[in-house]
């Protein structure tokens, strides 16, 4: 097995509700199921059933202007902290008040509820754009969500600077920034290439700190979620069409956990893979 110091973590990221923005930490416990406190909540749509996510945006586009972050921090024991929810006209409020998914289901307008534990077995709604590369065409399909969570598919993502710059290269006039993608750990290579890096790490494990493991399983391929307004970056299809041009719809990785611990914002990362 070889050993090389692939790069350091630029930024850590959680998500506390499924589809709204989340937060940028310093430190973070890994779980057997990821990040301590992440996709730890999601609306269900209280009409069919399903978990909302803004993977079908001409229902769910909206949940990415509200923000979410927790009151406390988890410390992967399984007890789940209070999330604070801030509303797009600036009000915000917490998982304890008694009408939070009444407030949201008003903000939404859909009748939505706040969940904390997933369905047994979850699903959501994805919409697929006229995108050359892509599976689908204009199409709307259901992802059964691995049980017990709220996650797609991984429980934990990763993306390298290095794959943002070569998109930003390939369009210059796209904004691709990190909020597009959604990670939990930007990574800063220790190498200066711009490429998409990350592709040849699949099949390996990622050392991270003094503990944590993680098996990179797949390469991530993309969704529509990355086209979409938020944070201040516009609406663009391109953003989508140039991953799918250039790195047939992918940029990053999923991982899953092999070994817990604590990570922390620049804590080197190794990459060991078969030799």
């Amino acid at each position: 097995m070889g050993r090389e110091l692939v790069g350091a973590i630029a930024s850590l990221w959680r998500y506390p509700v499924k589809s709204m923005l989340g937060e940028e930490i310093e430190t973070s416990a890994v779980t057997p199921v990821g990040l301590a406190g992440d996709r730890a909540y999601a609306l269900r749509d209280v009409q069919s059933g399903k978990v909302a996510s803004a993977k079908n945006p001409k229902k769910w586009a909206k949940l990415l202007d509200f923000q979410a972050s927790l009151t406390d921090t988890p410390n992967g024991n399984g007890l789940l902290p209070p999330v604070k929810v801030s509303l797009p006209n600036g009000k915000s409020m917490t998982s304890e008040d008694p009408d939070i998914s009444k407030i949201l289901s008003t903000a939404l307008e859909r009748d939505v509820e706040l969940l904390s534990c997933p369905p047994e077995a979850p699903t959501l709604e994805q919409y697929w754009p006229v995108v050359e590369g892509t599976v689908h065409q204009d199409a709307v399909t259901q992802l059964l969500m691995p049980m017990g969570t709220f996650f797609d598919s991984c429980s934990i993502h990763a993306l390298t600077t290095a794959t943002l710059a070569r998109l930003q290269q390939l369009y210059p006039d796209g904004q691709f920034e990190r909020c597009r993608f959604r990670p939990n750990i930007v990574i800063k290579p220790t190498s200066h290439e711009i490429t998409f890096l990350e592709n040849d790490w699949v099949g390996g494990i990622l050392a991270i700190g003094e503990t944590v493991r993680l098996s990179i399983d797949t390469a991530c391929p993309r969704c529509v979620v990355t086209t979409l307004a938020q944070s201040g970056v516009p609406d663009d299809l391109n953003i989508l069409r140039t991953t799918a041009q250039y790195n047939n719809v992918i940029a990053g990785i999923r991982m899953s956990v092999l070994q817990g611990g604590t990570i922390r914002r620049d804590d080197p990362i190794w990459l060991e893979k078969a030799v």
